[in-house]
């Protein structure tokens, strides 16, 4: 599991790297689909990130908000801040927490069960759909995307 949030991390990574060529203006300007902007589906990949993985150790969930991080580098700093706590909690995941039950209240109001590992699937898969929308928006741009490639990457070699 922690080798797919390290490609979601590094592919981020270049992602933050890629949008620092952009005016400002470029970043928060208001897009078809995802969630706004390329700068706020940004903050929305690492605020989702970092709740869920605060939710899975029953800990409070982030309530930052993107008005609050109205920069790249703001957005690029709070995705390093959680970075360690996240990586922390995926080096002591083992095959025993997969099936642990989370209850969640979900925004139909209802209570709803999902299972730690499905929770993390949720997140990686969640990560990679809004990058997908990030390449569509860099295109338009005139910009060659972030490869989403996971060969290459040095992700599967022995340390």
């Amino acid at each position: 599991m922690l080798t797919l949030f390290r490609y979601n991390w590094q592919v981020r990574e270049e992602w933050f790297d890629l949008c620092g060529q952009l005016p400002e203006d470029e970043l928060l300007r208001e897009r078809m689909g995802g969630v706004g902007s390329m700068l706020r589906t940004l903050f929305h990949i690492v605020d989702v990130e970092y709740s869920w993985i605060r939710t899975l150790q029953g800990k409070p969930d982030f309530d930052g908000k993107f008005e609050d991080y109205q920069t790249l580098t703001q957005v690029r700093n709070l995705s390093v801040t959680f970075h360690g706590e996240v990586d922390s909690f995926l080096k002591v995941w083992s095959d025993e927490m997969e099936n642990n039950i989370l209850t969640v209240p979900m925004r139909d109001g209802q209570l709803h069960k999902f299972t730690h590992g499905e929770v993390l699937r949720h997140v990686v898969a969640h990560e990679i759909h809004h990058i997908g929308q990030l390449s569509v928006w860099a295109r338009e741009l005139g910009l060659q995307p972030v490869s989403a490639n996971v060969i290459g990457r040095g992700l599967f070699r022995s340390e």
